[in-house]
């Protein structure tokens, strides 16, 4: 939304500007000079007709200055942008696990979010230099100023309405903004991309694998208790012949009874 709104305020301006000169002889007069202009401001393509004041002659003249190339550059970062959010966004919905994949999306992700925000950095600044140009390049009083004309004093130039130039302040204002969106989404894209977790899951990690091989590779206690297969050790019990029980220590029998 920010993006569309930046193009569309510069990308769709049109404005213009009146002016009026006031001849000694005022039939020669022209009272209302029409001068209209528009993206992407190649003012010296910009023409007009301007009475001379003398006789019916009419002279000329063009608009000086050409500032195409900075809001040309800065729409088509804000087009990109828009097209490059659109599609992040259908990926984000619907290809989540293909955006997860080998963490190959998080990555080109993280590194068009980077250059975006040098890209609206520079072209925010560069457009507000050139909107500043082309509101000097458009001033009527400026204007006047290339009427010959206007510069005998028997003549009377007036500006009489001025271009409004709220739509284009606002294209800037959208252009700065932008940037501190897509700059401050360089944090949560590089979350995704597992670089930030990564260096904090290590140490658990290795906690977990060493307690896990103390598990694994030490002994229990009880495995060699009392319940093992002797009662104590250097002596068993026998049965004998006939039933009888003998009991052997380790010096060899401690009774024999019974016997036949």
């Amino acid at each position: 939304l920010f993006a569309i709104f930046a193009f569309a305020t510069c990308g769709g301006y049109s404005g213009g500007l009146r002016l009026s000169v006031d001849c000694a002889n005022k039939s020669e007069s022209d009272l209302n000079i029409d001068i209209a202009f528009a993206y992407p401001f190649r003012l010296y393509q910009v023409n007009f007709d301007a009475p001379t004041c003398e006789g019916k002659r009419r002279e000329k003249l063009s608009l000086i200055g050409d500032f195409s190339s900075s809001a040309e550059f800065f729409v088509t970062i804000a087009v990109f942008a828009f097209l490059y959010s659109l599609a992040a966004t259908v990926v984000y919905i619907f290809f989540q696990n293909k955006y997860r994949e080998n963490n190959r999306g998080p990555l080109i992700d993280f590194i068009v979010t980077v250059v975006f925000s040098f890209l609206w950095l520079v072209g925010s600044s560069a457009w507000a230099k050139g909107l500043s140009d082309v509101k000097i390049a458009t001033d009527p009083d400026e204007v006047l100023l290339l009427m010959s004309a206007c510069k005998q004093q028997s003549n009377k130039c007036l500006p009489v309405r001025s271009p409004v130039m709220s739509s284009l302040n606002t294209s800037v204002v959208f252009g700065f903004l932008n940037f501190i969106l897509w700059a401050g989404n360089i944090w949560f894209v590089f979350k995704e991309t597992g670089w930030h977790s990564s260096g904090q899951r290590h140490p658990p990690d290795t906690m977990e694998k060493q307690s896990s091989s103390y598990n694994q590779g030490g002994y229990n206690q009880d495995s060699y208790g009392p319940a093992g297969g002797y009662n104590q050790p250097g002596s068993y019990s026998q049965v004998g012949e006939y039933g009888q029980s003998q009991s052997y220590g380790q010096s060899g029998p401690t009774s024999f009874a019974n016997q036949i």
